[in-house]
């Protein structure tokens, strides 16, 4: 178990290119990397899909080749998009050994469950390879991440008792959701006494970024000393089974803010709970797009469409009842990455986004949204 409760997620790094999830800061990594171990922290999460493939071998330059082993945790994942046969599943593995240099894992993570998925994991034999690959000492700890109902949770626990941890998305504003559900699936690691560890506690920046002046207004009151994201992620760090909040940090600021307060973390009281639960309503009643920008969606989608920006965009205008306004920034924001990437009216509806959004999203749908707001 990690000494302290916050985890670096790298998924969301500093960016040369804005327009090029590959293009990495390293040296803004680095600096970030060293903070957040000078301050304590150990854990590190990485997966082979993140940063379009490359964040493992970011891992290796930022990490493994400038820091003791000892010194780190670290957590990447096997997920089903990447092999179709025993075989494929093996070379996945000995390919992220390969890539990170880091000789073993302390936490390896079985990615993305979902029904579908489900059945390609167990025909597959991917349980039982996690094990194996622990009993040969290449990984500490064998998990899996998590993305459908808690009825389905509790029957993959039930049927594998051998995995040692889950990891969720949870956040005040998902905790009550019909569609993550993000209550009901912890209860389901408690009850089977699996230590949780938290993904997309800030939703992707909807917690910290453009937030509602009202929801804004509640959490300053309280205590203005406060960032806004630290109120997302100190909520489920709150939580008493939760083992390790990922924080997928993209700048220096925001590494020195959130390990500020995670240092010597102290749990919210129930009334700053309740605060929370208060302020995810008010942005559930206001967002029109819940997305979480993890970008799972334009790997491969055909037309190189940014989905998440326009989507982050859509969001900000609906917010900012757009009605009244009639026009803003955004428009020309749109045309601009209109530029590099295919408009929202480009999409011909294949459903390879939807087939790997973790939020069940209607992207499609969506798209013809954004292309009917900002197009005409």
């Amino acid at each position: 178990m990690p000494a302290k409760k916050l985890g670096f997620g790298l998924m969301r790094m500093p960016l040369n290119d804005t327009h090029n999830d590959a293009d990495v800061d390293i040296e803004q990594v680095c600096k970030m990397v060293d903070m957040f171990l000078e301050r304590g922290f150990t854990y590190f999460d990485t997966a082979l899909m993140y940063h379009s493939c490359q964040s493992e071998s970011v891992v290796k330059k930022a990490l493994v080749d400038r820091h003791p082993r000892e010194s780190y945790t670290l957590a990447t994942k096997l997920h089903s998009a990447f092999f179709n046969s025993i075989e494929e599943r093996d070379k996945v593995f000995q390919g992220q050994l390969e890539k990170t240099g880091a000789g073993y894992f302390d936490y390896y993570l079985i990615h993305g469950i979902e029904g579908d998925m489900l059945n390609k994991y167990e025909c597959l034999d991917c349980f039982n390879f996690v094990l194996e690959k622990k009993k040969e000492g290449l990984i500490k700890h064998v998990g899996f991440s998590f993305h459908d109902t808690p009825e389905l949770l509790d029957k993959i626990l039930t049927d594998h008792p051998e995995m040692e941890f889950v990891q969720l998305q949870i956040n005040y504003m998902d905790w009550n959701s019909e569609w993550i559900q993000s209550k009901a699936c912890y209860d389901v690691a408690v009850k089977h006494n699996k230590p949780v560890i938290v993904m997309e506690p800030v939703k992707g920046g909807t917690l910290a970024n453009k937030m509602p002046d009202e929801a804004v207004a509640l959490f300053t009151e309280h205590d203005a000393s406060m960032s806004i994201p630290s109120w997302a992620i100190r909520f489920v760090a709150s939580l008493d089974n939760v083992m390790v909040v990922l924080s997928g940090m993209s700048s220096l600021e925001q590494m020195e803010d959130n390990t500020s307060y995670m240092q010597d973390f102290v749990p919210l009281t129930e009334e700053e709970k309740d605060l929370c639960l208060k302020v995810g309503e008010i942005i559930n009643s206001q967002i029109a797009i819940p997305c979480t920008a993890c970008s799972y969606c334009t790997g491969g989608c055909p037309m190189n469409i940014c989905i998440p920006k326009y989507f982050s965009l859509y969001n900000a205008d609906m917010r900012d009842d757009l009605e009244h306004k009639g026009w803003t920034i955004n428009f020309s924001t749109y045309g601009t990455l209109g530029k590099t990437f295919g408009k929202a009216s480009d999409c011909i509806a294949c459903g390879q986004c939807e087939g790997v959004c973790p939020q069940h999203l209607p992207i499609i749908d969506n798209l013809k949204k954004v292309a009917e707001l900002y197009e005409h």
